[in-house]
């Protein structure tokens, strides 16, 4: 067995072993200060986060390479109490180093992280990295601390061990992956040509190179957007076999994605047999919309089928780009043949609570006014809050008030089991508005879990929410395949619904989506189209429920993926995302945009190439205009020149 020529070297052999015995949200942790360089190398070849996981030997006094006891991050101390009764060792010299090495170990964490926490390890795949295992003492005292924060494996991985101690950590680790595992041991330094000893200033560079975003290949360039009617050709290829055709946007109020996916929307309506478009909008606003466009109800025009979307922020749809697109809808429609199936726009969003429960008490007033009756009396549960949904939150959330679930389900179950019982009655059953109905109480029920969960903190409500809709989308799927025949759907959705969560921090905190379940569900027959900006201005309030007002977006960060398309110096560029390697900073603004925290508030991690099939990216774009403008929105913000206008 040949030496490895360095750290660096053993950590690309060791990756090579770890590839096919690694799977999920990975994070490799890096024992300082010998196994960071292996570490890097490995985290590297894996595509996974680096980070420090700080472990003191216990050395024996007069002997301290040979450790009796470890001490690790959290304050876990490991004792090898066969060797500290051979030698003999007083307990208060072992107090007495204990304590010496929590203080040198509290000292490195602060040198190597500064004021950054240290990673989240809940939930995750966690490999334990180290230049070698002599005794094993000090990756034992690894294993039991990141055991502390709940991962879902611990695997250590090192170049070279002896069996035994191989043996002795697989008891304890998940999975132990190593190069070499000689008899015949010696020290690990014996098994390096170049076993010089790592610096603090060493690991501090490491870990800064593996925060820096990796420097990507040449994206693959699919489009420059001209404004011509080829512009979008390579989606329309793209979603040749898919059944769905999720289309996001980085913003809630940017005029210009509205716009790229209504044409791109248009286009697989007609050339590719797409008939239902899903937006992030509330069920019963939505359904008033799809009536119109499919000539269901006596709304006039755009302008009228919209005017349901009062609820904040209300710009998000009654703006001049939705209100042409339905309108062209509309027409598509009414241009088809006798018995075609018409186009539908329908909503996946649950916050519409309130206007659900009346949609379902009407829906049975004319139908059954005795199930109409326990609907209301199963709804006047929620009369003591308020009719407020955040009222609810907190009071059945947290404040200890008896929640509704029972009620809303009891509700849910009965409206489902009664489509028999109404087409009896009545000789026949409108699916369509059955169906309707159906989704309205199914809203109720999840959105009073959704409500009970906001005050609670972590991702739980978003993971509610996400699932309805996913839920919405196979329901709605499933109904107009059974009424109409096959369904091809495209989702309108924040880019934070619509990319797959697994390639985001915020996937690595917990956070699902719809991308996701998709994905998970129905795999390439889902095309993930994500949108992008460097600047210009957006329609979005200050706080929430604050008025719509036109503000500028600052220029993206350095290290994001907007920087790095802002300097292919192409304005408005489709591209593919299958050399878009590594991890950067990527923008997310919602209906609130706060400049000042931006950082903080509007940017995570995210891989795009698992992300994302394609990204659209609009180097300058513009707000989108509300149907009904405010004085904040008309005024904009001033620009950073002012008053001297240079």
């Amino acid at each position: 067995m040949e030496p490895f020529q360095d750290r660096a070297q053993a950590g690309r052999v060791l990756a090579e072993r770890l590839r096919p015995r690694v799977t999920g949200d990975v994070v490799v942790l890096g024992l300082p200060r010998g196994g960071v360089p292996v570490a890097f190398e490995v985290a590297r070849a894996l595509d996974a986060p680096l980070d420090v996981f700080v472990v003191r030997k216990l050395g024996v006094p007069g002997d301290e390479e040979l450790a009796f006891g470890a001490v690790a991050t959290g304050g876990t101390r490991v004792l090898n109490e066969q060797l500290i009764e051979s030698l003999d060792i007083p307990r208060e010299w072992i107090e007495a180093i204990d304590a010496k090495e929590m203080r040198e170990l509290e000292r490195q964490e602060h040198g190597y992280r500064g004021d950054r926490p240290p990673p989240d390890l809940r939930g995750r795949t966690v490999i334990l990295v180290d230049d070698g295992l002599a005794t094993g003492s000090t990756m034992l005292a690894a294993v039991r601390a990141a055991r502390a924060e709940e991962p879902e494996r611990v695997i250590v991985a090192v170049p070279v061990a002896p069996p035994a101690v191989i043996d002795l950590v697989r008891e304890h680790a998940d999975d132990v992956v190593f190069v070499h595992a000689p008899e015949s041991f010696g020290a690990v330094g014996s098994w390096y040509a170049d076993f010089s000893q790592v610096t603090d200033e060493q690991v501090r560079e490491l870990l800064r190179r593996a925060r820096r975003p990796p420097v990507p290949g040449p994206p693959e360039v699919f489009q420059r957007l001209t404004g011509s009617a080829a512009d979008y050709d390579p989606v329309l290829e793209r979603a040749r076999e898919a059944r769905f055709v999720l289309l996001g946007e980085a913003s809630h109020g940017t005029d210009e994605f509205y716009r790229a996916r209504a044409e791109i929307t248009k286009r697989l309506i007609e050339e590719s047999g797409f008939g239902v478009v899903a937006v992030e909008a509330d069920w019963p606003d939505a359904y008033r919309v799809n009536c119109f466009v499919r000539a269901a109800n006596e709304d006039t025009g755009p302008a009228e089928a919209l005017a349901d979307f009062r609820r904040f922020p209300a710009w998000m749809w009654r703006n001049t780009e939705v209100a042409e697109f339905v309108g062209w809808l509309r027409q598509h429609n009414d241009a088809l043949a006798a018995g075609t199936p018409k186009a539908g726009f329908y909503g996946l969003d649950l916050y519409s609570m309130y206007a659900s429960m009346d949609a379902v008490v009407s829906y049975l007033l004319e139908f059954d006014p005795e199930a109409a009756e326990r609907a209301r009396r199963r709804y006047a549960c929620f009369e003591q809050f308020g009719r407020d949904p955040q009222v609810y939150a907190y009071e059945a959330g947290i404040a200890g008030a008896e929640p509704c679930e029972e009620a809303v389900v009891e509700e849910l179950i009965e409206l489902r089991n009664m489509a028999g019982k109404l087409a009896a009655k009545n000789g026949s059953i409108d699916e369509d508005r059955h169906f309707y109905a159906e989704q309205n109480a199914r809203l109720v029920a999840n959105a009073e879990a959704y409500y009970r969960a906001v005050f609670r903190g972590g991702v739980e409500s978003w993971n509610l929410r996400d699932r309805h809709m996913a839920e919405t989308l196979d329901a709605l799927v499933g109904h107009l395949e059974r009424t109409r025949g096959p369904a091809k759907v495209v989702v309108w959705a924040h880019n934070s619904h619509l990319g797959d969560a697994r390639a985001t921090e915020l996937g690595q905190a917990g956070e699902l989506n719809v991308g996701q379940i998709l994905r998970e569900r129905y795999g390439h027959e889902v095309l993930l189209v994500g949108f992008s900006t460097h600047t210009g201005t957006v329609t979005a309030a200050s706080d929430w429920g604050g008025p719509a007002e036109r503000k500028r977006v600052r220029p993206a960060l350095a290290g994001s993926w907007e920087e790095l398309f802002h300097n292919l110096q192409a304005p408005d560029l489709l591209l593919g995302t299958g050399d878009l390697q590594g991890r950067r900073l990527e923008r997310a603004i919602g209906v609130v945009y706060s400049p000042e925290t931006e950082r903080i508030s509007h940017y995570f991690h995210a891989r795009l190439a698992g992300q994302f099939d394609m990204v659209l990216h609009i180097d300058a774009t513009n707000a989108v205009e509300p149907l009904e403008p405010t004085r904040d929105w008309e005024a904009g913000e001033l620009p950073e020149t002012y008053p001297w206008g240079v």
